[in-house]
């Protein structure tokens, strides 16, 4: 069991919905950036999320979170959508893909995944993937671990939950998109979910 509450370092609310949700089934503190007093005015995720890999990207939210924060246990992932017909587009530059700024997050989903529906028009595969990086840092201890979910994108967007891609996104193992699925259903196959609960299984914190 950890005592002190780990960071959870995003400001991206279905992030912590899902992360919050995780920890606290496990009985394992966390706080946001907010209630951990980084100012929101503080440098965004994308401005650090400048790497080629979703790893690098991870780990770099979490060191540098971490040196803001000394002494505290700082979590950060990096994820996206890997399409195969698609060369591995959006990947790494999945929040971004459709080119939109200065737009909040569910007018970015909406160019984003309008975008998608274009390039997906003409192609025949449509398996994808969902690969989420989790990195913890403390200041001393660096860990990195890998999670994914196999699907394939759909021609509608379906569901009203979730956000991002989850409306396009089929997945086998529910029978239907992370948008349709509930809160607790996604939580038993997402990318993110698996990441975390392999880092927090390199930490020796167990979660399920």
């Amino acid at each position: 069991m950890v005592s002190d509450p780990w960071v959870l370092a995003t400001r991206n609310p279905g992030k912590l919905r899902e992360l919050r949700l995780l920890f606290a089934t496990n009985g394992i503190g966390v706080i946001d950036l907010d209630e951990a007093g980084v100012p929101e005015d503080h440098v965004t995720e994308e401005a650090i999320e400048s790497f080629d890999t979703f790893e690098e990207n991870a780990l770099a939210k979490a060191r540098h979170f971490s040196q803001l924060l000394p002494g505290r246990r700082v979590l950060a992932d990096d994820s996206g959508l890997v399409v195969d017909a698609l060369g591995g587009e959006p990947g790494v530059r999945s929040k971004r893909w459709s080119g939109r700024t200065g737009v909040g997050g569910a007018e970015i989903d909406a160019a984003n995944n309008a975008h998608l529906r274009a390039r997906m028009m003409a192609v025949g595969v449509r398996s994808a993937r969902f690969v989420c990086a989790a990195a913890y840092c403390d200041g001393r201890t660096e860990v990195v671990a890998i999670g994914e979910v196999l699907g394939r994108i759909e021609d509608e967007g379906r569901g009203v939950h979730g956000f991002g891609y989850d409306p396009f996104f089929h997945v086998a193992e529910l029978g239907c998109t992370l948008a349709e699925a509930t809160l607790e259903q996604k939580q038993l196959v997402s990318h993110r979910g698996r990441a975390f609960v392999a880092l927090c299984d390199r930490l020796g914190v167990r979660v399920v």
